[in-house]
């Protein structure tokens, strides 16, 4: 257990300063960022015909609340818990790429439904939107992150227990 936790901190610390190099911020996070806004108006414009996003900003043309995907609030920090997680964990490579790729995409999915209510809480009633924000969403993220590392920790266990690979049954 020291050994895993020494080596999932190690991970953490490399990979959070990785993520904070000014390159790495300009060429991959804020373009990614960015994604994540037109990401969210996609959704909402078959519905909502005001929303707009532009660079790291989600906003309502007719009200002009806007939402801004900030450092923290683009589920990269969350991917990086669980990543560091899963690399430090002992199992095969295949498992790895598994487990940080279908978390990723669920993390990110579970991000986007975060702002997107955040959105709309907002413009509803800003004591409701600063609770979400600030408590309710960030531990509903993180417990996303435990979940896809548990179900995980499950399927490689249970590959391990009949001899087969419990992943390459579910693709």
């Amino acid at each position: 257990m020291l050994k895993y936790s020494s080596y999932f901190f190690f991970i953490l610390v490399v990979l959070f300063g990785i993520e904070m190099l000014n390159p790495v911020q300009q060429h991959v996070i804020l373009p990614f960022t960015s994604f994540i806004a037109e990401v969210c108006a996609s959704i909402l414009v078959p519905f909502d015909s005001n929303v707009i996003a532009y660079g790291k900003i989600l906003q309502s043309s007719v009200t002009g609340f806007a939402v801004s995907i900030e450092p923290g609030c683009n589920g990269i920090e969350a991917a990086i818990m669980l990543i560091a997680a899963v690399v430090a964990f002992p199992a095969t490579i295949k498992q790895k790429i598994a487990a940080i790729s279908i978390g990723f995409l669920a993390i990110q999915v579970a991000n986007i439904l975060r702002i997107i209510s955040l959105f709309y809480l907002g413009q509803w009633n800003m004591d409701v939107f600063e609770w979400a924000h600030l408590y309710l969403w960030p531990v509903l993220i993180m417990v996303d992150v435990l979940a896809v590392f548990l179900i995980w920790l499950r399927v490689i266990n249970k590959s391990d227990d009949d001899g087969s690979s419990a992943i390459a049954e579910v693709a």
